[in-house]
């Protein structure tokens, strides 16, 4: 069992951190935490615009700064970004200060989840599948060399994902010394 003092939620966009870690965090107890949100609310800007203004390597710039210090704390579940892996510094950090739980979703999947969504840079574009196709084969692999779990969450509501994910914890992940 990993004693790790915080939970965090990796996978690409549209695989349902967010609304999965929010019904996983009331459950456990934990403080919900989007890596992204926490991110616009200490720079005063939207992800858009952090990457219109510096480009992507300014926001992973940021990414990593957010993620050092809200992984410094305890008693989280942390939504990181789809792209919060790519960084070596924030592989570590979530292996060393959490429970990783790498969630999947297949194309289809995320297609449908983000056909709405205009407010992700990386998906500013007309071939989005294509988009998202190029992400997976670059993120997949620290994906899952950072998980200490894997769930798939295809086909599955954000509360039965929740729900699922909750059982399986409860036999790997040991918080703050007591099983989930």
């Amino acid at each position: 069992m990993n004693p790790a003092p915080n939970l965090v939620l990796v996978g690409p966009m549209g695989a349902g951190k967010t609304s999965i870690g929010r019904r996983l965090a009331e459950r456990f107890g934990l403080q919900f935490v989007d890596a992204d949100h926490h991110i616009e609310q200490r720079t005063g800007a939207t992800i858009t615009a952090i990457f219109e203004h510096v480009g992507e390597s300014g926001f992973r710039e940021r990414e990593r700064c957010a993620l050092s210090e809200l992984l410094a704390g305890e008693g989280q579940l942390v939504a990181t970004g789809g792209g919060a892996v790519l960084d070596a510094e924030n592989r570590r950090l979530m292996r060393e200060r959490g429970f990783v739980v790498y969630l999947s979703a297949g194309l289809e999947a995320q297609m449908k989840r983000l056909a709405r969504d205009r407010t992700r840079p990386l998906l500013q574009r007309a071939d989005r599948d294509q988009v998202l196709r190029d992400l997976a084969l670059a993120r997949e692999p620290l994906y899952r060399e950072v998980a200490d779990l894997s769930m798939d969450t295809d086909g599955l509501t954000a509360t039965d994902a929740a729900t699922r994910l909750a059982l399986q914890l409860a036999s790997r992940w040991n918080f703050g010394g007591v099983a989930a």
